[in-house]
């Protein structure tokens, strides 16, 4: 017979430090700031994310609905977007390359619970996702998770192994339905 869980000694365990829960406490009054910035101040808004130890490329695009659970566990690199009501849940670090889409709704989360031990504690896996690649919309990509350079994790499509690059993958769980064409940028020539 297996052990019952024992969630009173999960939540008397402490899984976060004193500064980290003052940062938190900051953040928290960060988050309404972050928010109420309008939507075309993308700038602003990776400042305020700066300002809490997210390290923003430049050129990035975040809108004031995604939400963005601790900016010191987030990476971003130039060029890439994080969508309207996207969730950011980074217990653990997650790391976004260039060009990266996180498009609305979807879901990338860092963290989660040993479910294998009666006190569940908790766990922080990174995710990566590597330049050019895409998060559609209601994707979830769950924690440890790589998705790799220009791959597609398809509209509500559930990742919980890692993508190959330049592949597309669909459903639940996240299946490979196709490799994806790398399109080459026009290029302008004087006639």
């Amino acid at each position: 017979m297996s052990e019952r869980l024992d969630i009173e000694k999960n939540r008397r365990t402490r899984d976060y430090t004193t500064g980290q829960l003052a940062l938190r406490a900051a953040w928290s009054v960060g988050r309404w700031l972050f928010r109420l910035v309008p939507r075309p101040l993308h700038g602003t808004r990776a400042a305020i994310l700066r300002l809490f130890g997210a390290r923003v490329g430049r050129h990035v695009h975040i809108y004031p609905s995604a939400h963005v659970y601790f900016p010191w566990n987030l990476e971003i690199g130039d060029w890439s977007a994080i969508g309207e009501d996207a969730l950011i849940y980074n217990l653990g670090r997650i790391t976004l390359g260039e060009r990266v889409t996180i498009s609305q709704r979807a879901h990338l989360c860092a963290g989660c619970h040993d479910y294998t031990r009666p006190d569940l504690p908790l766990l922080r896996p990174p995710i990566q996702v590597d330049s050019d690649a895409w998060i559609a919309a209601d994707a979830f990509v769950g924690p440890g998770v790589r998705v790799g350079e220009g791959a597609v994790v398809a509209a509500r499509a559930v990742a919980v192994k890692d993508v190959a690059a330049w592949r597309v993958v669909a459903g639940n769980p996240a299946r490979e339905i196709k490799q994806r064409q790398m399109i080459a940028p026009e290029v302008e020539t004087d006639v």
